[in-house]
């Protein structure tokens, strides 16, 4: 004869068993993102990158000077002292590597200043009206990128947020706040809300 304590532990393994198919996709990784753990942003120094247009300046010398693109191989090439490396590098210590460049026998004691012009863009997928590639402005962060996608969808989960920076191996989950930062280059995933 089934006992009332019984019962309630066939219902309970019932219910368990019933809650943890509900939160299985089946599909794609990712499809439906449950409390992920989420990390805090560090802001550090941008890094120039393929595709970021920049103002290079040597004072004094405007034959030297304009504007570049740091190519595929992130290099600009530069009058007089041919490709200087620039990918993974600050605007300040590219201004110090032209410096050293052009004083190595060709200018002496250059003052160079390098400004990025226009930034690589950015990407955003997932819940948002329209996902795709937008350019990158300065001071750009996830709410603003979501509002130039189109908003969110119904679904989306507003609480969490996936980023996969250029310089990353994979993506992160960050709290979806107003201050949530957006770098160029950067991925930009809103997930699937549960309920």
């Amino acid at each position: 004869m089934l006992t009332l304590r019984s019962f309630l532990a066939i219902v309970a393994l019932a219910l368990g068993l019933m809650v943890s198919a509900c939160g299985t996709t089946g599909g794609t990784a990712g499809a439906r993102d449950a409390d992920p753990v989420t990390t805090s942003q560090v802001v550090t120094p941008y890094k120039l990158g393929s595709s970021d247009r920049l103002r290079v300046t040597v004072f004094g010398h405007q034959d030297l000077s304009g504007e570049f693109e740091v190519d595929g191989s992130g290099a600009i090439s530069m009058p007089l002292i041919g490709e200087v490396n620039a990918i993974g590098l600050s605007a300040r210590e590219l201004e110090a590597s032209v410096a050293s460049r052009l004083s190595d026998g060709y200018i002496l004691n250059p003052r160079v200043s390098v400004e990025v012009i226009n930034y690589r863009p950015f990407y955003i997928l997932g819940e948002v009206g329209r996902p795709g590639e937008y350019p990158f402005t300065s001071g750009l962060t996830v709410q603003n990128a979501v509002a130039a996608a189109g908003g969110y969808t119904y679904r989306a989960n507003k609480r969490v947020v996936y980023i996969k920076s250029i310089d990353a191996p994979a993506e992160v989950a960050y709290d979806l706040t107003a201050t949530t930062v957006v770098k160029p280059g950067d991925t930009i995933r809103i997930g699937e809300r549960i309920f």
